[in-house]
């Protein structure tokens, strides 16, 4: 018998015939004589819904009462699949983040989970009953209900599933597991059974969606197997875990990338110390964070200062440099919001030389400008014409062969879904 913690998302509790086979999902495992842990998100489109209204209000929403609009959407979630296996005669509990104890920081919006009191749990656990938590949410010192960020249920599962020494934590969703891209744009795409943290926690930070970044880390942290399932489908899904045998046959892991970009560039900057300093305090001093960041000087007294930010703050960040531009006395401010983010990801990238050589011949080859490049150990990033993601994702995927998984092992890749 296994102590299971199963967290399903919102496309999987969006309507009531899917709550209901999810139930049946949850029984299936108690009648193998597991002990079930399961985390719920809010059912498909209702946080959205919910924003929306604050947002009709006002631009900025109040931040604590923000938490306490959004977080409701779980507790639905919750009560219904309650309900549901309580009319299979499967006993079940519902409770809140701030019923559980899930306790957290001040950081309403964003918050980050401190600790995890299990006794009712436990106690519950002990009576056979199956445990419904409403995810994405906890409560912070003051009593205040606070929410985790996009895909917080993720962390939330996990962190359950560390306090409690789970055996698994499983994240089920509407994918059967981690593929070498999304498979929604490229069909060829394959699905891996295996993954390493590091390489995960990398793929969550380009902007894949099938693993919050920060349910990554805190994996990692407790070395606690992580298996991405898909509710729909029967399947091994993939293993998130420390162990790196297959990885570390590989020459790059994969593909992913996000949309949801934009460059702001400040050509004409004064070339003075600390420059680079007072452009980015001002954009910081607005909470807006900066990805990629890059400076040629074009004389003595001149500098270029490049960077990039997520689209959706790209209006603001705009006003706020051109402004800046003003009293630095720049040249000139220019921006472009119809960019996206490729990256590729591989551990193999440690001990091989000419990925980027391979990754930049094949955008070469259809004729994709580069407009910004960065790299780490194990992953290498490009800034290209949104129009151009989809035909510069298939090149790159060819190049390194990530369609033939298991026929070249030096060339095997893996990528969740991304943005």
């Amino acid at each position: 018998m296994a102590l299971l913690v199963q967290k399903y998302g919102g496309s999987s509790v969006g309507t009531l015939d899917r709550i209901q086979h999810v139930a049946e999902r949850v029984i299936q495992a108690k009648q193998q004589g597991h002990d079930v842990v399961v985390v719920v998100s809010a059912m498909q489109g209702e946080t959205d819904r919910l924003i929306q209204l604050a947002e009709n209000l006002t631009a900025e929403p109040h931040p604590r009462e923000y938490d306490v609009l959004v977080s409701t959407g779980e507790q639905v979630s919750m009560a219904l699949l309650s309900i549901a296996l309580a009319a299979k005669n499967c006993k079940a509990r519902s409770y809140t983040g701030l019923q559980t104890g899930i306790l957290t920081d001040d950081a309403h919006m964003h918050a980050r989970i401190l600790d995890v009191r299990t006794d009712t749990i436990r106690r519950d656990l002990a009576e056979g009953y199956v445990i419904i938590i409403a995810g994405f949410q906890g409560v912070n010192a003051l009593g205040d209900i606070t929410t985790l960020g996009r895909g917080g249920s993720d962390t939330t599962a996990v962190a359950l599933a560390a306090a409690l020494k789970a055996d698994e934590c499983q994240i089920y969703t509407d994918v059967e597991g981690v593929y070498t891209t999304d498979p929604r744009l490229l069909p060829e795409a394959r699905l891996l059974p295996q993954i390493g943290f590091e390489e995960m926690l990398e793929m969550s930070s380009l902007g894949a969606k099938v693993l919050q970044m920060h349910s990554v880390e805190l994996a990692s942290k407790h070395n606690l197997p992580v298996r991405v399932l898909s509710t729909f489908k029967e399947g091994p899904g993939t293993l998130v875990t420390f162990d790196d045998k297959v990885m570390q046959k590989r020459l790059v892991s994969g593909i992913a990338f996000s949309r949801e970009e934009a460059i702001i560039a400040l050509s004409g900057v004064p070339n003075q110390a600390g420059i680079e300093g007072k452009i980015l305090g001002k954009v910081s001093d607005a909470h807006i964070e900066i990805d990629m960041i890059a400076q040629y000087t074009t004389d003595k007294e001149n500098t270029d200062f490049t960077f990039t930010l997520q689209r959706k703050n790209y209006a603001k960040t705009l006003k706020i440099v051109e402004h800046l531009a003003q009293e630095l006395g720049a040249v000139s401010v220019t921006g472009n919001e119809n960019v996206a983010k490729l990256s590729l990801v591989g551990i193999g990238m440690r001990s091989h030389s000419g990925v980027a050589s391979t990754m930049f011949q094949a955008l070469g080859d259809v004729d994709i400008h580069i407009q910004m490049i960065t790299t780490s150990e194990i992953k290498i990033s490009v800034m290209i014409n949104e129009e151009h993601l989809e035909q510069g994702v298939r090149a790159v995927h060819t190049a390194f062969e990530l369609d033939k998984l298991g026929e070249h092992p030096q060339h095997i890749g893996v990528v969740a879904q991304s943005v």
